[in-house]
């Protein structure tokens, strides 16, 4: 895979280059320049191989594979955005110390060139799949899921498939997704402004607020720095599935306001969770809460609030719940769960490629991320982070290893050629 590698680490390089976060769109380009610019650099690196590829009005695009019944590959093209607390350029592409740095190289642009490159890695040798690989790249998955919702109207999205957007060995089930925008009322808070956080699904890592007036002494107690008339905390992102793995830039300014009743309330409610939301949990883990975005506006403090809830947790005890906070919310996003038996065929079949390429024990796991795999009717999510791996997703100096690429291209490639074979 030596010469695979190289050729890939190249191209998840250059994807890296272009930011593809979310962006004003227009009908052309519904996600922005960068979503449509990656697509388009995709899709022309796959049709210089031979594929034959289409690109869905810039929402999504598909390589395809063979013929016969289909099985899909699901990656996505977009990224979060990039944050605060970078060493290395985001959108640089820089390859130095053994790694390929910066947003979307593990997730999930570089997973997305891995799986083109095991497609090619077949395709000069020769293999003539039984059924139609459909590598199916998205341009919205972090912020809404409209790319899937486009390509089912303009394609056949098939059954079965697997998204290199998780965890290795297999992913056989996944946590319910649930954001909602939070509206705590104030007579007269005791702040002018308030804003932070970068997305709905990453820890808020700086959150800066402008108070009536500023306690010097308090605000150095609290960890926050004074810019101006403005204090500001500066935390760690995060993927918002694991918040523990973040610092949440918005709780030290909260605290500082904290003998204001409705500032306590706040707290209690999105971080002491005293409505017990946490303490729903099921085989697949403990619902996990992250607040991850705020403003403050004409009296209301908004808060974005995500909630990655139990498998075989029924949504309604999880509104239940959350509407014991007492405060109006509307639900910005709601994925159900994904849950398959550790003991079905796809899970196997997995599990069996990954113990046969890297010697490791397979033992099918859930996670609190959710992934294109619950889009499918018997989808799972299939690497590629390894157990052990240090956390990258979502966070500041994101990075995929140099040599993780060659052994994600014979892992995808083995995986491919079974269940196609």
């Amino acid at each position: 895979m030596e010469r695979y590698q190289e050729e890939a680490v190249r191209a998840i390089s250059d994807l890296v280059k272009t930011d593809s976060s979310l962006a004003k769109g227009t009908p052309e380009m519904p996600f922005g320049e960068g979503a449509a610019k990656c697509l388009a650099d995709f899709l022309a690196l796959a049709a210089g191989m031979g594929f034959e590829t289409h690109n869905y009005d810039n929402y999504a695009g598909e390589v395809i594979f063979g013929e016969g019944e289909p099985f899909a590959v699901l990656c996505h093209l977009d990224v979060v955005p990039a944050g605060d607390g970078w060493t290395h350029e985001p959108f640089g592409g820089e390859v130095s110390e053994g790694r390929i740095w910066g947003r979307g190289t593990t997730d999930d642009k570089g997973p997305a060139v891995c799986a083109l490159y095991a497609l090619k890695a077949l395709k000069d040798e020769g293999f003539v799949p039984k059924k139609k690989i459909k590598l199916i790249v998205g341009c919205n998955e972090e912020c809404g899921w409209q790319c899937i919702e486009h390509y089912k109207e303009c394609a056949d999205l098939p059954e079965a498939g697997f998204s290199p957007d998780a965890d290795f060995p297999v992913i056989y089930a996944e946590k319910g997704i649930l954001q909602v925008r939070l509206h705590f009322d104030f007579d007269r808070a005791p702040f002018l402004y308030m804003q932070g956080g970068s997305a709905p699904n990453m820890v808020c890592g700086r959150c800066e607020v402008l108070p009536r007036s500023i306690q010097a002494s308090r605000a150095e107690n609290c960890g926050l720095t004074t810019r101006g008339k403005k204090l500001v905390s500066v935390g760690k992102s995060a993927h918002a599935s694991t918040p523990e793995l973040g610092v949440n830039a918005m709780l030290p300014i909260l605290h500082y306001f904290e003998r204001d009743a409705g500032i306590r309330r706040v707290i209690d409610c999105l971080f002491n969770d005293v409505c017990g939301l946490t303490a729903l949990k099921d085989e697949t883990g403990s619902l996990t809460m992250s607040p991850n975005m705020v403003k403050f506006r004409k009296s209301q403090l908004q808060v974005v609030v995500d909630i990655r809830y139990p498998a075989s947790i029924p949504y309604e005890d999880v509104v239940a719940a959350l509407g014991k906070m007492g405060a109006p919310y509307e639900t910005l996003n709601h994925q159900p769960p994904l849950y398959h038996g550790k003991d079905s065929a796809l899970v196997r079949t997995l599990s069996e490629v990954f113990e046969e390429c890297t010697g490791q024990k397979a033992e099918p796991i859930a996670i609190g991320g959710g992934t294109y795999a619950r889009a499918l009717k018997n989808g799972v999510g299939f690497g590629p982070e390894f157990p052990g791996d240090e956390p990258v997703a979502h966070q500041p100096d994101e990075y995929l290893p140099v040599e993780r690429v060659g052994l994600l291209i014979e892992i995808y490639k083995k995986a491919l050629e079974r269940i196609a074979g």
